[in-house]
């Protein structure tokens, strides 16, 4: 569940596809002024330290309900998040984009990407189980694909393409058990994960409309749409919450490991993976997510799963690499 602002369209993309990042993990290209030297830590074992970060978010989220009010749970996400890419920012002496515009449109960002999906995610979770919430989230690739055959021209659907979104939708149908009427499920709260998942893809589709040449770094790209975000859920929070009159251990661990892991560190790990394997290994991780948030879920929280949740997962996650997967070039005949 990343909350990096997609990059502007260049020799090294950071879509994993012709259309938009292939996750809620939005897939960022290499760091500025990195060249192509990597951290000692082999890529494979930061991709793992990233997918079981961005896996137990969700448990995470539940947790941190238990203690916060939802917009509460997001704020501090937000903050915490925001204050380790401001370190990041500091080390290596970025500074802050400039222009209104560019600021306009970050704030627009930061809603789609960060304020609105959160907080909808930390509303669900309320009365759906995370391993749920966790399955939501990897439709966004399916959303993303059918918005972006109609709002972005260069996309254009292909029969690979249309199939993998029937397939993906089919699992939806399957994890909701669509055939039994939806019996002892949630509309509210699934429908509240649903549109979180659908969020991401808006937000996407926007910043390759209107940032695709600006300037500046990713990293500070991110840090600003992290810290507008953070602004617009300080602003919110007090209108709908009162003030917490305790501060429960467990729950403001989950909500300080969410932001400073989950967010922060999680977006700076994404940002170096991409670097070394490129972004169409990189974007793998959305497809560990929901084995990771279904497994903690399962085992630490005491969820149930019924058959149809992961048999419906797996459909999803089948119709989304599907979507994203491109047929092999047939080498041309030698004369």
């Amino acid at each position: 569940m990343s909350t990096a602002t997609p990059p502007r369209p260049g020799p090294d993309p950071a879509s994993p596809s012709p259309t938009i990042p292939a996750t809620s993990a939005a897939v960022a290209p290499t760091l500025p002024g990195t060249g192509r030297t990597f951290p000692a830590v082999d890529w494979r074992i930061r991709f793992a330290v990233l997918a079981l970060i961005w896996g137990f978010s969700f448990l995470l989220i539940k947790v941190g309900t238990h203690g916060f009010a939802p917009f509460q749970v997001t704020f501090g996400r937000l903050f915490f998040g925001t204050a380790v890419l401001a370190v990041a920012m500091a080390v290596k002496r970025d500074r802050m984009p400039r222009g209104l515009r560019t600021w306009g449109h970050l704030a627009v960002a930061a809603f789609f990407l960060n304020a609105l999906p959160f907080s909808l995610f930390a509303y669900s979770e309320l009365t759906i189980p995370s391993t749920l919430a966790g399955i939501c989230n990897a439709t966004s690739p399916l959303w993303g694909m059918a918005l972006s055959l109609v709002a972005l021209s260069e996309d254009r659907p292909t029969r690979r393409r249309v199939a993998g979104l029937g397939l993906g939708f089919l699992g939806v149908l399957t994890v909701l058990g669509a055939w039994q009427g939806f019996s002892g499920l949630d509309v509210t709260g699934t429908a509240m994960a649903l549109l979180a998942s659908l969020s991401y893809p808006v937000g996407w589709i926007y910043v390759r409309r209107t940032l695709a040449g600006e300037s500046s770094s990713h990293l500070s790209l991110t840090g600003a749409q992290l810290f507008l975000a953070t602004l617009q859920l300080a602003l919110v929070t007090p209108l709908f919450t009162t003030m917490p009159t305790s501060f429960p251990a467990g729950p403001l661990l989950a909500v300080l490991v969410l932001g400073a892991l989950g967010t922060g560190l999680a977006i700076l790990l994404q940002y170096g993976v991409v670097a070394e394997v490129g972004p169409t290994t990189g974007q793998m991780v959305t497809y560990v997510i929901p084995v990771i948030a279904t497994a903690a879920g399962v085992t630490l929280l005491g969820e149930q799963l019924s058959w149809n949740t992961p048999v419906g997962a797996l459909i999803v996650l089948a119709g989304a690499a599907l979507t994203q997967s491109r047929p092999r070039k047939r080498p041309a005949p030698q004369p």
